[in-house]
């Protein structure tokens, strides 16, 4: 039967919906369902979007993820059986679970309608094995949609159709797969390492990448380079002067490629030889430079994007982008999906939704601002699933400004990033005229000429870039060139300076967790829904931390990943690992079956297992310091926890003193003239500042402190958004000044 709305059932959904339905309530709500379609979703707010698209014939709730899972005491697979897996109902989903099992029995028909990717569709799965669902006469009906709006949905129930086993069985590879590594490796660092540890078919070879990268950095030497630039001025009237420009040695005259300077005696030659030189124009070149905007965004690229643009982590990101995707109130609309599915490697977009954009775009911007033809997008993927479309906006119409009134500054910031994107995507290129001038330097040594060259661009048309540009992690986000003064062939140049520039190469940076996503991505390393939680679980479990937003492995992380290459060199392999990602792809299209391919990596995985519980060493972790215990006088080491790094007395098991290592943020105690420290909760880890004289000052705050004092009372600021700060005593707000961090440790 085909949904209907209707303005009476939005307020009956709303009560048959929301958040109250994983609570024993919802058995009672359970009853209502008697002649209703049950449609069952993940969450509670897409629950509360789609009840109120469908109307009153429908009763929506949600199973809050999955009701079924490998059992977490255990292995839960049985290897000698075609890697039979043991699900079992997860404890904290049987109320959930019952609740939707009363509602079936007296539902008119189910509906499965969660997420419309290969872990949507095991959730999907799961519950109708655990519901029983199975054993029904007229079975549950999946149903799948890209985005939550009142069109897509419907469109969706209108054509319905059975669970995809061949999804599900790439999930279940997949999910037996990680628990044959992470639930046989990680005892083994247990064992020999410390407790608490942990490996992954994807975190390991994702912190390999970090050691490797920080390995590099260190063995790099730089080398050593100079260039001679020439300050220009073009000789005209001295009533009409022209602004200098300036010009880099290029080759001599009569030698064939270009001039390289290795030393600073080389370079002092040829300056001093070029002290007096004559200087005219060569040849002035034009030409004009397209660029083409970038692509709507994928997981990966959003990611990186909201990292650069917005300082968001990869979690927060999909936090945000999930809220925006499942609805939000907006005015009297009620909740609204405001993008498509935000778990996605596709760059395709409806030729609906590319109409829109273009007819926005000329209304906007006017008829040049759109190119003659829709354009379209190539996938980079290999494995991306063209059926998904790029991360859009629902409805290019609903401008950003028209929903600051009802969203978070996060949300939309980042829907404000995903709107430019997918207009920008489908403008018109923009165009500079890229300038080149070769300028004839011949030096007072007859007959010997050099050749300098300067570079220039100017701007002709902005194109997609009057909206949006996509920025470059490590390098100059524009990468626009000053524009040159107007030059002809054989005018006369004056010098205003000649100075030698020395450089060096540089080795390349540490990841920022934008440029490790796009590592991974290009690698093959892990699919959209795993590159947040991975680089999530390396920082949790302190095997990676932050520098100055840069990612940076830990000695803990350093020897566990030593320790697995060399005695589970294919887990550790990158190449290995991208194999494995698109061998679970080619099971989702049916192009091979899950269990032999399990088998193909057992074998050799089982071997090394064994290798490894004979031979693995036990290892130490310990790092020397200075410091000296305050009850016994001996040495202090730091250690590694479960809550991160500690210092600990060497006398142990004698002496069991142990002091924290926090954060100093630079900013002084208001309470009693200490220092203000970053400290972690027990319970959740979450931040928090407090004074390292605890347990003698009490003083807390739950907002960074800054290093400045307020300039107005002198009085402790704190970070107050992304770029100011606030005093916690005037009302003084202004720019976030530049402080740094460094490690102290505290006495308890």
């Amino acid at each position: 039967m085909p949904p209907r709305t209707s303005a009476k059932g939005k307020s009956r959904v709303a009560r048959a919906t929301g958040r109250k339905a994983a609570t024993p309530k919802g058995v009672s709500r359970a009853r209502s369902s008697l002649g209703k379609h049950l449609v069952i979703v993940e969450s509670p707010a897409k629950a509360r979007t789609i009840g109120q698209i469908l109307g009153a014939q429908y009763l929506v709730t949600a199973s809050q993820g999955h009701v079924r899972d490998l059992p977490r005491s255990k292995i839960g697979v049985d290897v000698e059986q075609d890697f039979q897996p043991s699900y079992m109902v997860i404890e904290a989903k049987r109320t959930i679970l019952d609740t939707l099992k009363k509602a079936g029995t007296t539902a008119a028909s189910i509906y499965l309608a969660t997420d419309p990717d290969r872990e949507g569709e095991a959730i999907s799965w799961h519950l109708q094995a655990a519901a029983q669902w199975d054993q029904r006469p007229d079975p549950p009906k999946r149903v799948v949609f890209h985005e939550i709006t009142k069109e897509a949905v419907l469109q969706a129930f209108q054509h319905p159709r059975e669970i995809d086993m061949q999804l599900v069985g790439a999930q279940q590879a997949r999910r037996i797969l990680d628990r044959l590594v992470g639930y046989q490796i990680s005892p083994l660092l247990w064992k020999r390492v410390q407790r608490g540890l942990s490996a992954g078919r994807v975190q390991s070879v994702t912190l390999r990448m970090l050691v490797d990268r920080e390995r590099e950095i260190a063995s790099f030497v730089p080398v050593e380079s100079w260039t001679l630039e020439s300050q220009l001025r073009k000789e005209t009237d001295p009533a009409d002067r022209t602004e200098p420009f300036t010009a880099v040695l290029h080759s001599a005259k009569g030698q064939k490629g270009r001039l390289t300077i290795a030393t600073e005696a080389e370079a002092s030659h040829y300056q001093a030889e070029l002290k007096d030189a004559a200087y005219s124009v060569a040849e002035v070149r034009k030409r004009e430079v397209r660029q083409r905007p970038a692509a709507p965004f994928t997981t990966s690229t959003m990611q990186q994007e909201a990292g650069s643009k917005l300082r968001f982590t990869a979690r927060q990101t999909m936090v945000v982008a999930q809220q925006l995707y499942e609805g939000l109130p907006v005015g009297d609309e009620g909740p609204v999906g405001l993008i498509t599915y935000m778990r996605t490697d596709s760059t395709q977009v409806a030729t609906v939704a590319v109409q829109e954009a273009r007819q926005y775009i000329r209304q906007l911007f006017g008829p040049e601002y759109l190119p003659e033809k829709p354009r379209a997008y190539k996938t980079r993927s290999k494995a991306a699933q063209e059926a998904h479309e790029a991360i859009r906006p629902t409805a290019l119409q609903r401008h950003p400004d028209s929903l600051k009134a009802y969203l978070t500054p996060n949300q939309l910031n980042l829907y404000t990033l995903i709107w430019r994107r997918m207009l920008a995507s489908q403008m018109a290129d923009a165009r500079t005229e890229a300038t080149t001038v070769d300028i004839d330097a011949t030096s007072s040594s007859p007959g010997q000429a050099y050749l300098f060259r300067a570079t220039g661009s100017v701007m002709k048309f902005p194109g997609f870039r009057t909206l949006y540009l996509e920025s470059q992690d490590d390098g100059d986000e524009d990468g626009n060139r000053k524009p040159l003064p107007a030059l002809a062939d054989g005018d006369l140049l004056a010098c205003l300076g000649l100075e030698a520039v020395q450089h060096f190469t540089q080795p390349p940076p540490r990841y920022s967790e934008a440029t490790l996503i796009r590592a991974m991505e290009e690698k093959g390393i892990g699919r959209p829904s795993t590159y947040a939680p991975t680089i999530s679980t390396l920082l949790d479990r302190h095997y990676a931390e932050k520098e100055q937003n840069r990612l940076v492995p830990t000695t803990l992380g350093t020897t566990i990943t030593d320790l697995l290459t060399q005695f589970f060199a294919d887990v550790m392999n990158l190449d290995f690992t991208a194999r494995m990602e698109e061998e679970l792809d080619q099971v989702s299209r049916g192009e091979r079956e899950w269990v032999p391919m399990l088998q193909e990596f057992y074998g050799p995985f089982q071997k090394a297992l064994a290798a490894a519980d004979a031979d693995m060493p036990r290892v130490k972790l310990e790092e020397k310091t200075d410091e000296v215990c305050d009850s016994c006088g001996r040495p202090m080491v730091i250690k590694t926890g479960r809550f991160g790094r500690f210092l600990a007395c060497t006398g142990f098991p004698e002496c069991k003193h142990t002091r924290p290592i926090l954060k100093k943020t630079g900013a002084v105690c208001p309470k009693c003239g200490g220092h203000v420290v970053e400290r972690r909760s027990r319970g959740k880890g979450r931040s928090f500042y407090g004074c390292s004289q605890y347990p003698a000052c009490d003083f807390i705050s739950m907002r960074r402190p800054v290093a400045v004092p307020c300039p107005e009372c002198g009085g402790m600021m704190v970070v107050a958004g992304r770029d100011n700060a606030a005093c916690t005593v005037c009302v003084w707000q202004g720019p976030l000044p530049q402080q740094e961090e460094e490690l102290v440790s505290t006495g308890d």
